[in-house]
C-alpha cells in the first residue's frame, strides 16, 4: 500500500531586503529644479531631490535660488515680527533677522565642513554650503507657515516677554525640520558617524540664540538699532520675563 506524501504547507522565501535607497533612483529626483518656487516646493515635497541636485555638477544655481528663498521668507517674517512695535522695527527687525540667521550659518559653516571630513563623508565643500543653505530655506519657509499665527498674537497682546517667547517657539520648531533635511543629506553623503553633526546642531542652535541677542531688540523697542550692552541670552530672556522690567529689550 502506498502511503501518500504528507502535503506540507512550505513559507514562501522570505523577500530580500531592499538596497540602500540613494536620491536620483528615482526619474522625478532627477528633474532639474528651475525657480524659486520649485525650490521652495522640492524642499517641502521632496527633499532628496534637492540632495541630488545638490551633487551634480553646477549646483550653484540652485545655491543661490535657496538662498533667495531664505532671504525673502525671512524678511517677510522679520516684517510680522516688527509689526509688534511698529516704526523702527518695520524695517529693523526683517534686516536683522536675515542677517542674523546667515550670519550663524555663516560662522558655523568651517566646524560643519570639518566634522563632515572627520565622519568620512564623501561631501565636498560647495555640497556642505548646499546642505547649510537647504536648512536655511526649509527654515524660513515655514516661518513664512506661521507668519499668520504670529501676526494675530502681535496685534493682540502688549507682553514683550511672551511674544518673543512664541517666535523663539516658531523658530525652534521650523529649525528642527530644516535640521533633518541636514541630516538626511549627511547620511546620503555616506557620513560613517553621526555624532558630529548631532554636536554641530547643538553649536548652531547656540550661536543662533546668541546672535539674535546680539542683534536685539526684535520685537521690542530700543533707542538705539544695536544694544550698547552685551549680554548672554540667557540673561536676555530672564530679563523680558522679569517683572521689575516688563518693557526691557
Amino acid at each position: 500500500m502506498n502511503e501518500e506524501t504528507p502535503n506540507y504547507n512550505v513559507p514562501p522565501p522570505p523577500m530580500p531586503t531592499p538596497a540602500f535607497s540613494v536620491p536620483g533612483d528615482k526619474p522625478e529626483e532627477r528633474e532639474p529644479i528651475r525657480g524659486v518656487l520649485s525650490a521652495a516646493e522640492a524642499i517641502l515635497r521632496q527633499p532628496r531631490r534637492v540632495i541630488f541636485q545638490l551633487q551634480q555638477p553646477g549646483s550653484g544655481r540652485l545655491v543661490v535660488l535657496m538662498a533667495l528663498v531664505a532671504a525673502v521668507c525671512m524678511a517677510v517674517y522679520g516684517f510680522i515680527v516688527g509689526t509688534f512695535s511698529g516704526g523702527l522695527q518695520l524695517w529693523a527687525a526683517p534686516l536683522k533677522i536675515t542677517l542674523g540667521l546667515f550670519g550663524s550659518a555663516v560662522i558655523c559653516l568651517p566646524s560643519l565642513y570639518i566634522f563632515t571630513c572627520l565622519s568620512g563623508s564623501q561631501a565636498r565643500l560647495r555640497q556642505v554650503v548646499g546642505y547649510v543653505t537647504g536648512v536655511l530655506m526649509l527654515t524660513s519657509v515655514l516661518l513664512v507657515g506661521f507668519a499668520p499665527v504670529a501676526w494675530i498674537f502681535s496685534q493682540s497682546t502688549e507682553s514683550v516677554g511672551w511674544m518673543g517667547f512664541l517666535h523663539l517657539v516658531f523658530w525652534f520648531v521650523a529649525v528642527l525640520f530644516g535640521l533633518r533635511f541636514l541630516a538626511a543629506s549627511f547620511a546620503h553623503a555616506k557620513a560613517k558617524s553621526q555624532a558630529g553633526l548631532y554636536l554641530w546642531i547643538i553649536i548652531f542652535l547656540l550661536t543662533s540664540l546668541q546672535m539674535m541677542t546680539a542683534v536685539r531688540p526684535l520685537v521690542g523697542k530700543a533707542d538705539t538699532f544695536l544694544p550698547a550692552q552685551k549680554m548672554f541670552f540667557v540673561a536676555h530672556w530672564a530679563t523680558l520675563f522679569d517683572a521689575n522690567n516688563p518693557g526691557r529689550p
